[in-house]
């Protein structure tokens, strides 16, 4: 029997939310514990800063606990660390290294107006 797509794509939704998430948190780690891999940023620099709110947020984001606001964060930084880091260096994202900062960008906007889908704390406690 065949499943309808529209079923299961909030399920999905928050899927690759959680997926998304993860990755992030993990850069976050990555900046702040040299786990896994790379080096620690000082935590009172642009990169620490950096690294908090990527730990904290991808941890929210993952449990879709306050889910909007903090997609809204989220989409913000990678906007800032998009002009700052990157289009300095040239305008095209795939040229200047700058197109995992675009595109989790656009998808923390996204998330910050759908909302985190059916799997998470938010939609748990009547939120979402």
């Amino acid at each position: 029997m065949c499943v309808k797509f529209t079923k299961v794509a909030p399920y999905l939704q928050s899927v690759l939310r959680m997926a998304a998430a993860f990755l992030f948190f993990s850069h976050g780690t990555q900046k702040l514990f040299a786990y896994p891999g790379g080096s620690r940023a000082a935590i009172v620099s642009m990169f620490g800063v950096a690294g908090v709110v990527e730990t904290v947020g991808g941890a929210l984001m993952f449990a879709g606990l306050f889910a909007r606001p903090t997609a809204f964060v989220l989409a913000a930084e990678m906007a800032y660390a998009y002009f700052t880091a990157h289009f300095p260096h040239g305008r095209w994202p795939i040229l200047n290294g700058g197109e995992l900062a675009v595109l989790y960008c656009f998808l923390w906007l996204f998330f910050s107006t759908a909302g985190p889908g059916p799997i998470s704390v938010d939609r748990a406690r009547g939120r979402a």
